[in-house]
Formats: structure tokens, sequence, C-alpha cells
């Protein structure tokens, strides 16, 4: 019941997106969470490769709730990295399509690709009616990436076909990507961060701090993914203003 005049965001959203990690939440917990949550959701990432240790059944009915509540449902980049090790990445396109999966995420966190076997791959996505999410960043501890790379690369890989590019910071958020050992947003990135138009870049911000910084820097409609189920409407409420660390900003 709202006792004040106050406007919610609505979806489907294409700028101000919100990622959450699912790392293995079991039926029960996923329809919890999307009873309470699933206005503020856009995108569940099915970390790493928990998708193959997931009961095919169980995949199936979280597509399905996804699909009710207009979240896109998709596999972490490491299971694309597996699949290209094996040599089987048409396979596993063909897989996620079987399955009923509309997206996927093609990442090099621990392989190498040049611009060509990403663009290659972007496409070959594209040609099985995926919609793609490219992550860039490698997964390693002290890996931060050159600001003009990361702006050359976004560019590349949108134009080869990708709908939103992710900044790896992983689960953590430390010593990664953007952020210090500490977990705060480098002063270099800062300044980019407020200067860039990268409305389709999604910043892994795992944690509050880092959640905080960068609606600061962008405002409310900035793109964060590596959400903790439980961290959800916590980060719903620093959007519009309903904390102490955006409540200037919200009223």
């Amino acid at each position: 019941m709202i006792l004040f005049p106050f406007t919610l965001r609505s979806k489907p959203r294409t700028i101000g997106v919100t990622m959450v990690m699912d790392k293995g939440l079991g039926l029960n917990r996923f329809q919890d969470l999307l009873e309470i949550a699933a206005s503020y959701i856009d995108f569940i990432k099915l970390g790493f490769g928990t998708l193959l240790l997931t009961p095919e059944k169980v995949v199936r009915e979280k597509l399905r709730l996804c699909q009710n509540h207009q979240i896109h449902l998709y596999p972490g980049g490491t299971l694309f990295e597996y699949a290209y090790i094996q040599n089987q990445v048409e396979a596993y396109f063909q897989m996620l399509k079987n399955l009923g999966f509309a997206w996927v995420e093609i990442s090099d966190g621990v392989i190498s690709l040049s611009l060509s076997q990403r663009k290659q791959m972007i496409q070959t996505a594209r040609q099985y009616e995926l919609n793609v999410i490219t992550e860039i960043g490698k997964k390693n501890a002290g890996s931060h990436i050159h600001l003009h790379t990361l702006q050359n690369l976004y560019v590349w890989d949108r134009d080869s076909g990708a709908e939103y590019v992710i900044l790896e910071a992983r689960e953590t958020g430390l010593n990664i990507g953007i952020y210090d050992e500490k977990g705060n947003i480098m002063d270099p990135y800062r300044k980019f961060i407020q200067s860039a138009e990268l409305k389709h870049l999604i910043w892994e911000a795992p944690l509050k701090t880092q959640q905080v910084e960068l609606i600061q820097l962008i405002g409310q409609n900035v793109n964060i993914g590596n959400i903790a189920p439980d961290d959800i409407l916590s980060v719903e409420a620093l959007r519009l203003g309903l904390r102490a660390d955006t409540l200037i900003m919200g009223g």
C-alpha cells in the first residue's frame, strides 16, 4: 500500500537493468524471489557452469517463470568457454535453443579470443537466434582493463551484434575490473564512468559501496550486474533514493 505519490520503474527496460546471479537456487526460493522482486530484475545469470548440474525440469521451470515475469534467464560465460575449449560451441548454442533459452553470454575470462573470433562467436550465436551478452575482462585477481581497450571492445562487440556488454568483477568485486583491493572504484575509471556514454554496458557491482557509487556517478538508470538474490530490493531502493546513501538523489 502506497501512502504518498511514488512512481516505480516499469518494465520492459533497456537501460537501468539489474542482473542477478543465481548460483544454484532451488525452485521454491526462486519462486519466492520472483514473487517479491520480479519487477526489479531484468536478467538472471545461472552462474558459471551450474546449468549442466541443474536438473533439466528445474531449468525449464525457471525459464517458464522468468518468461512470465519479463526476465531474461541465461547461463554464465564460463559455460561458453568450456564449450569453446571442447570445440563444441555450435552444439552448445543448439542445446540452449532446445532448452528454450533466448540469451547467451560470450566471454574470454579464462580463454583468449581475438577480435575476429569474438565477432565470429557473436554472429554464430545470432545465427542460432540467440541474443548475445558479451563480457570484457579476465577472471584472475589484479586484472584491470585499460580504458582505451574497454571502450574499443564495447564498440566492437556492439557493432558485431551484442545487445549488452558486461564488465567483469566476479562475485567478490575485489581487485579486478574497475575495482581496487578494497572494492573501491579506482580514480581513472571514476572519471571515465562520468564522461562515457555506454548505455548498453552492465557494470558488475556485487558490493553495496560499488552500487552506491555507480548510481551516484551515472544515475538510477545505470546497468548493474552480479547482484545477490537477497540484495534485489536493496539495490532498487538505492536506485529510487529510498536508502540513506542515495536519499538526496531520490528526493
